[in-house]
């Protein structure tokens, strides 16, 4: 079940939901706009010729107040608000409509379990032909909350939890791997 605005503001009134900051105005009828950090991360092109999944990857972290994505490519930055979900809401990352419109694509893998807290790092791709600048502090997508049937058994606790600015991929520490 998708939560409403009535719904949103009882878990965010109980303290089960937290979204900080939280400014008048973010709460939409079924969802939460989230704004745009400061925070970046690029891929760091000249250290390696190709990415796998069993080396951790290179990134160049930076701060700043606007972004210009270039056509065609690949950025991380994080969300102003720090979130924390219970255990019996998850969150879906969506693209606002009108970013969208632009070419700039969303996602954050699309999914946030229950039980994580942190800021969100999206996943940002320009397919248009123009370069896109991006403002800090703007609504740049929303999350969607769902009420599970029960409380998960196990809430996350990967090794995204707690994460602040943006955060690149640690497939590298994927469990599977260490088997091997």
């Amino acid at each position: 079940m998708i939560l409403s605005d009535k719904s949103i503001y009882k878990y965010l009134d109980s303290g089960e939901l937290i979204i900080d900051p939280l400014e008048k105005g973010q709460v939409q009828p079924a969802s939460v706009d989230i704004r745009l950090g400061r925070n970046f991360l690029k891929l760091d092109e000249n250290k390696f010729e190709a990415m796998s999944m069993t080396d951790e990857i290179q990134y160049v972290q930076f701060e700043s107040d606007s972004i210009i994505i270039p056509s065609n490519s690949f950025l991380l930055a994080t969300t102003m608000e720090y979130i924390k979900l219970p255990c019996d809401l998850t969150a879906f990352v969506e693209g606002r409509s009108s970013i969208g419109r632009m070419g700039l694509f969303i996602q954050n893998a699309g999914w946030v379990d229950p039980g994580f807290e942190g800021e969100i790092t999206l996943e940002l791709y320009n397919a248009n032909r123009l370069p896109i600048k991006l403002t800090a502090g703007r609504r740049i997508c929303q999350l969607v909350f769902a009420q599970m049937d029960e409380e998960a058994l196990n809430p996350y606790a990967g090794k995204y939890q707690g994460q602040r600015n943006a955060v690149g991929s640690r497939i590298f520490l994927d469990k599977e791997l260490k088997a091997q």
